[in-house]
């Protein structure tokens, strides 16, 4: 084990620097804020711009769109419920949301939408945890009537048609066949989205009112929710998504008057959740307490050990580790990691240099958020480019050989 008063090198944090401001200096990353904690010592580097024509400064306290590194945060919400005995893992979703009773099931992935057979069993809150209910972002079957039928309907964030309020788009979504039956197979994101709403309607709260009750206010995540408030919209950067042949940078969303100047009609557990490098930090360090901080249980021990250990056989996670592998041109290496907790990645194998046990996820809008309890490190990267062009990606992969470099045992 550790020695609790061991931290980081002070040579390994000036190659974290020196790594992460070489990015910066590339003109590639306009900007980017990194935390590094291990017990009770924190590293922040705030480096660059906060547009990438210059602008304010990045800073510790700047707020970013954390995209899917929401999914380990919002899926805590989930937990609770099930530690108050509030829902069940193998209960049926249908109490909760009739829109997904008597699901019928594509024939093949690339069928008409009526071409199908009756689903063989319900849909489970596991089912819906471990992101194999059946519907997802299958981004090797774009193309297929369903997926045209997903983005037609807005039932993903961040493209042309806006997520409809919650019952309406569970309307859209019960309209559809299933993809695969459930249980067979893990799919991407719409299932985080999905739990959104089941907590909402289990504790007849909104989404984020629960978050903030549970999890966000007894953390102190006070920068930490679905949208950013006028009085503090100076600390939200411009996002971009740079031209892919290019590299010219496009506005993704804009601050001022962008898609989080606002609540949204659909809080998405998925992708919605702005937030900071010390408001993770504490999420994280939470988690590899067991559950507690500052002597207050969020969550309890075995809640934290089933989201941050595999929930996934082989069969259910192979099109993932496909992904990740094969179409590795596509999603720059990431995604390598071989298991799937809830809400999260899980290392079951050493890919890279983070070793088994590993946890956490990474953000289209180029976000990178991660914990190792055997270690007993977090690491939180943020920036404003998405990952439309490698160069987030080559980023955070380089934030993270060399955190594991300066771990000083």
């Amino acid at each position: 084990m550790m020695d609790g008063n061991n931290g980081f090198s002070e040579a390994g944090l000036r190659r974290v620097h020196d790594v992460l401001a070489r990015h910066v200096d590339s003109g590639k990353i306009p900007g980017l804020v990194a935390l590094v904690g291990r017990g009770g010592e924190t590293h922040v580097e705030a480096l660059g711009t906060m547009r990438h024509d210059g602008g304010a400064p990045m800073r510790r306290d700047t707020i970013f769109r954390m995209a899917s590194t929401s999914k380990p945060v919002s899926t805590a919400a989930a937990m609770i419920l099930l530690d108050e005995c509030r829902l069940r893992l193998d209960d049926l979703v249908e109490p909760w949301l009739p829109e997904l009773a008597d699901r019928q099931v594509l024939k093949r992935i690339d069928s008409p939408l009526d071409d199908t057979v009756p689903a063989r069993r319900p849909i489970t809150v596991r089912d819906v945890l471990t992101s194999t209910f059946g519907l997802g972002m299958d981004l090797t079957s774009l193309g297929t009537p369903i997926m045209g039928a997903i983005f037609e309907q807005g039932l993903t964030p961040d493209l042309p048609t806006p997520m409809p309020e919650p019952d309406e788009w569970m309307r859209r979504l019960g309209a559809l066949p299933l993809m695969h039956q459930p249980g067979e197979r893990w799919q991407y994101h719409i299932s985080n989205d999905l739990l959104g709403v089941l907590v909402s309607r289990v504790t007849g709260q909104s989404f984020e009112s629960f978050l903030r009750e549970r999890i966000f206010e007894p953390l102190g995540m006070k920068d930490t929710g679905f949208h950013v408030p006028a009085d503090k919209i100076d600390r939200l950067p411009t996002l971009y998504a740079p031209d892919p042949q290019t590299g010219e940078f496009h506005v993704w969303d804009d601050a001022a008057d962008g898609r989080w100047s606002r609540s949204p009609a659909f809080q998405g557990g998925g992708g919605g959740l702005v937030s900071t490098v010390d408001d993770y930090h504490a999420y994280f360090r939470m988690l590899l307490n067991g559950g507690t901080h500052d002597g207050e249980r969020i969550l309890s021990r075995p809640a934290v050990e089933l989201m941050t250990t595999n929930r996934l056989n082989p069969a259910q996670n192979a099109a993932r580790n496909a992904l990740a592998t094969d179409n590795v041109h596509i999603s720059f290496g990431q995604g390598q990691h071989g298991g799937w907790g809830l809400g999260m990645a899980v290392r079951t194998y050493r890919g890279d240099y983070a070793p088994v046990g590993q946890f956490g996820w990474d953000g289209g809008s180029g976000t990178s958020t991660y914990a190792d309890p055997g270690k007993q490190v977090t690491g939180i990267l943020l920036t404003q480019v998405g990952m439309s062009v490698p160069d987030p990606a080559r980023l955070i992969h380089d934030f993270w050989t060399t955190l594991y470099q300066s771990i000083d045992d």
